[in-house]
């Protein structure tokens, strides 16, 4: 069985610190973060620091810190270029025998930039040596806030960014709840979709989920002119499916 009381020499760590609130990472997040060599901290190239290593610094013991900026574009090849770069990297140390942690927001295999390095590394170091450590979704984190459960009994859910209004319109005939990612410009045009759908009343909106100075949560028929940044979800209840 893996030790997770600390970091170990020459292992890789993609860790979910959660959605914004040091207090909301997992005992086995801190313990390797308080103990890791090397911290990669993403950060996108239209924001100025890393939310996730503001995160995490309570729980730092002097590492050395990588912020690695990526472009928010939506080109694969030059994607795949960035990662494959902090991979060549987070390589390298591993082999020099330091111990590496890769941080990102929420967890990092949903929506997260842990997953570039998944492709990237999983491949080139020993499959024991990589090591996912979950984090609080901000999906889970806003169910939480508003105090409704998202699955009950035989509900089904779907998960998707809002860039594409026909996938979501045609995905409220598959599931009982649905949550929506990535809302930013699209949000007059996904409420209009709900309203059409009879759904406004039954839509929560998330802001910045935990994250104290920003975070808020409404109803989506009390939402007007709100502005959304990139972290802003729609959970819709569209119904219940109960035990056959």
């Amino acid at each position: 069985m893996t030790d997770f009381t600390r970091a170990l020499p020459g292992h890789m760590y993609l860790i979910g610190v959660g959605p914004g609130s040091p207090d909301l990472l997992t005992l086995r997040a801190v313990n390797i973060l308080s103990s890791v060599d090397v911290i990669v901290a993403p950060r996108s190239s239209a924001s100025s620091a890393s939310l996730a290593l503001n995160v995490v610094r309570p729980h730092l013991n002097e590492p050395e810190v990588i912020e690695h900026v990526y472009p928010m574009e939506r080109d694969n090849d030059q994607t795949a270029r960035c990662w494959a770069q902090m991979a060549d990297l987070s390589v390298a140390r591993l082999k020099q025998g330091q111990s590496v942690a890769h941080i990102t927001i929420g967890d990092p295999l949903i929506y997260s930039t842990g997953a570039y390095l998944v492709e990237q590394i999983g491949h080139r170091i020993p499959a024991d040596r990589m090591h996912v450590l979950s984090g609080i979704s901000a999906m889970q984190a806003a169910s939480a806030l508003i105090g409704e459960p998202l699955l009950t009994q035989n509900d089904r859910l779907l998960m998707l960014p809002a860039d594409n209004l026909e996938a979501v319109e045609s995905a409220l005939d598959h599931c009982e709840t649905l949550v929506i990612y990535k809302i930013g410009a699209r949000f007059a045009l996904l409420v209009e979709l709900l309203r059409r759908h009879g759904l406004v009343k039954k839509s929560r909106l998330v802001c910045y989920a935990e994250q104290k100075r920003e975070q808020v949560f409404f109803d989506l028929d009390q939402a007007h002119g709100e502005r959304l940044g990139y972290m802003s979800i729609v959970i819709v209840h569209i119904g219940h499916r109960p035990w056959e």
